[in-house]
């Protein structure tokens, strides 16, 4: 397979990739570094099409918060309110079902729900929201909270985090969220989320998820005060885990944005970061299928771009996105099947609309 590359220090990463062996730390740094950004974007390209060939996935789902009170204290976070803050809520069973019959189409499949960590309602009421989700749409996919929220309802009701998990698998969970990863290092989470799950906790509530069943998602949230050497060490964590468990569907890089001024940050992320850091991602985790460009975080332009650069993945519709609106985001907050379907077919690809698993519904050829 022909691959031009500009710089002779990727030599040796194009044998190990066109070979299918494993990157090292030290390749993925030598791939922050060098200035051949589009020998980068090949090697991915080649990794991704051996799995994926010309397909990209989306779907239709919609996003909720049903409180955003929190007890953690998370550096870039724009969303949480303390309680009794203004603009603080917490929905009840009216206000959930009000707010997805207000937003609702028959083609949804999957909620996605992510919350603060309200320590003033109990675990019953995380549980209940499943349940209530359940009851009036029991054939919508319910994908429900983070990593990070599953030790907290841990330390809330005093169970494991196994009974955590099997207590909202029985009211009918399907799948964890992504988030609260951020970095997996302790230097990173004791600046940016001292308050939340450890590394260790947070890998820990998706090994023992995989253990009872559940395949789940994971994110890597980038731009602040992590160094490229912590990228990796994240993705060499998560990939460990994915060895040990193939629980994984899909790895999901974040790129931070800056509006919230304790966050100590100035200025986006670089089309030239996002670009790198998805290509990077899609080389040192061989062991996932799918790699997802979030075009929340980098806009439609950019997740076209990234589709050539080891994406096969580019989210769905969401139709109100909260979080990273927040802290600035610069995109609309939902996007339709029809501009999904066009934002693929005009990068060359072919759009297949999926579920939750990637199982296929519908390819757009």
């Amino acid at each position: 397979m022909s691959v031009l590359l500009a710089d002779t220090a990727l030599t040796d990463i194009k044998d190990k990739v066109l070979a299918g062996e494993r990157l090292t730390i030290a390749d993925g740094l030598t791939l922050y570094e060098t200035p051949d950004l589009l020998g980068v974007a090949q090697l991915a390209n080649i990794v991704n099409e051996r799995k994926n060939g010309q397909n990209v996935y989306f779907i239709e789902n919609l996003y909720i918060n049903p409180t955003n009170v929190c007890e953690a204290n998370c550096s870039f976070c724009g969303f949480k309110r303390k309680p009794g803050e203004e603009g603080a809520y917490t929905m009840d069973e009216e206000a959930l079902l009000k707010y997805i019959s207000d937003r609702w189409n028959d083609n949804i499949r999957e909620f996605h729900i992510v919350g603060g960590h309200n320590h003033e309602v109990g675990f019953d009421y995380y549980v209940n929201t499943v349940k209530i989700l359940k009851k009036h749409y029991p054939h919508v996919t319910v994908k429900a909270y983070t990593g990070a929220e599953i030790e907290f309802f841990s330390r809330l009701a005093g169970i494991s985090m196994k009974e955590v998990i099997q207590t909202l698998m029985d009211a009918g969970l399907s799948t964890l969220t992504g988030g609260g990863a951020e970095i997996l290092t302790e230097r990173y989470r004791a600046i940016m989320s001292p308050d939340k799950a450890s590394t260790d906790q947070w890998l820990e509530a998706h090994e023992t998820a995989h253990n009872l069943g559940l395949r789940t998602h994971s994110t890597m949230l980038y731009g602040s005060v992590e160094t490229k050497e912590e990228r990796l060490i994240h993705m060499a964590r998560v990939r460990e885990l994915q060895d040990r468990t193939n629980g994984f569907m899909v790895f999901i890089p974040l790129a931070m944005q800056p509006k919230n001024v304790k966050a100590g940050l100035n200025r986006r992320t670089s089309a030239y970061d996002d670009m790198r850091t998805i290509a990077i991602a899609r080389l040192m985790l061989d062991n996932f299928d799918h790699i997802k460009a979030y075009w929340i975080n980098i806009g439609v332009q950019l997740t076209q771009m990234a589709l050539t650069f080891g994406s096969s993945d580019i989210h769905g519709t969401l139709i109100e996105e909260r979080i990273s609106h927040s802290v600035g985001a610069l995109t609309s907050m939902g996007i339709t099947r029809k501009e999904l379907i066009h934002m693929i077919k005009s990068a060359g690809k072919i759009p297949v609309e999926r579920d939750t698993f990637y199982n296929v519904i519908k390819k757009y050829e």
